[in-house]
């Protein structure tokens, strides 16, 4: 009877063990198809990640180099306006200067714009208070009909160089001074001074 005792409780035993060894390998079976699933779901995710990131860096570095030929299409027309600007500025304003500076040009011009002003209106020049009583010889020397006429030469503090010519109304005027002739001969000669610096652009 003890013998069959032992034998019985060897055979639960024995069954157990098995059963407990079965049940531990299906654990560990189900745990190494886990850990495979999770670790084959990282590398796809570290895949995505890495591919995402080279994908983003690619379009970084396009995005970047479009950019920077941008700007630096942006940077040579700045440096070329600045140049044909600098370059413009120093050709006109000597050469303005010096005509504005030589009174007797000026004085002829001041005539010249006058003779050509509409007929039968009555015209006046207005000068720097410093060139006045200079202007008015002129024309009392050279052209005193349009004196007789009723031409009046009168001073203005706002001229600095050059004239303004107007109707005796003072409805308007015409400017002909210094910043007058810079400007309209920087415009005129511009495409010329970027073609001789940077051919036909």
């Amino acid at each position: 009877m003890e013998q069959k005792l032992k034998e019985i409780t060897e055979k639960l035993y024995q069954e157990g063990v098995e059963k407990g060894n079965q049940e531990a390998e299906k654990i560990i079976a189900e745990a190494h198809e886990t850990a495979k699933k999770v670790i084959e779901d990282a590398k796809k995710e570290a895949a995505s990640i890495i591919s995402k990131a080279e994908k983003d860096a690619g379009e970084l570095n396009k995005n970047t180099r479009s950019e920077l030929q941008l700007a630096s299409k942006q940077l040579v027309a700045s440096l070329e306006q600045e140049i044909v600007s600098l370059v413009n500025g120093k050709i006109v304003e000597s050469s303005v200067k010096k005509a504005v500076d030589d009174k007797q040009f000026m004085q002829e011009l001041i005539v010249t714009a006058v003779q050509n002003w509409t007929a039968g209106q009555d015209i006046k020049v207005f000068v720097n208070p410093l060139e006045k009583n200079e202007v008015e010889g002129f024309f009392a020397s050279k052209a005193k009909e349009m004196l007789n006429k009723g031409l009046v030469i009168e001073s203005a503090n706002n001229v600095k160089a050059g004239f303004q010519l107007g109707p005796s109304d003072g409805s308007y005027k015409v400017s002909f001074s210094r910043e007058d002739f810079i400007n309209f001969f920087k415009e005129f000669l511009r495409p010329k001074v970027v073609e001789l610096l940077f051919g036909d652009k």
